[in-house]
């Protein structure tokens, strides 16, 4: 069972102290974004995946459907979107095909300057995602994965 202290949440500006200020300006930068697009999301560290997660509360239960990773070892700053495959991309930003089956993200190195507006319209497809029952994300995953294998 683990211990009471690793259930504790852990502040997000407490998690963002231990990384260099390049990144974690950025990192900001990209949570206001998420905060004015997703003002209902649920923001937490998932220190397990070394991460902030967004989860988007569906009735009763909540939906994780972004984060935002910071990476020392290559410095730069990730906002991923969970079920990133299923998401419209006109401006054909999103990073991760033939990485990931699923998990879609931008990269964002330090003197880079994150198009809100690009974001936005990700995070809005995000939403319009987790807001579908799970059974048609699966299955429209299963979809997209199948013929990708084609």
């Amino acid at each position: 069972m683990p211990s009471r202290a690793s259930r504790e949440e852990i502040p997000v500006d407490a998690f963002l102290a231990s990384y260099p200020p390049p990144l974690v300006e950025i990192a900001e930068r990209v949570r206001a974004i998420v905060r004015q697009a997703l003002p209902d999301a649920i923001e937490r560290v998932r220190p397990g995946w070394g991460l902030i997660g967004y989860d988007l509360p569906v009735g009763r239960r909540t939906v994780y459907v972004a984060f935002i990773w910071l990476e020392t070892r290559d410095f730069h700053v990730h906002i991923g979107f969970e079920h990133g495959v299923l998401l419209d991309d006109p401006r054909d930003v999103l990073e991760g095909a033939g990485v990931t089956r699923q998990v879609r993200w931008l990269t964002f190195r330090p003197g880079d300057r994150p198009d809100e507006a690009a974001i936005a319209e990700l995070l809005g497809e995000a939403e319009r995602q987790a807001l579908l029952p799970g059974a048609v994300r699966r299955a429209a995953l299963r979809e997209r994965s199948e013929a990708a294998g084609a």
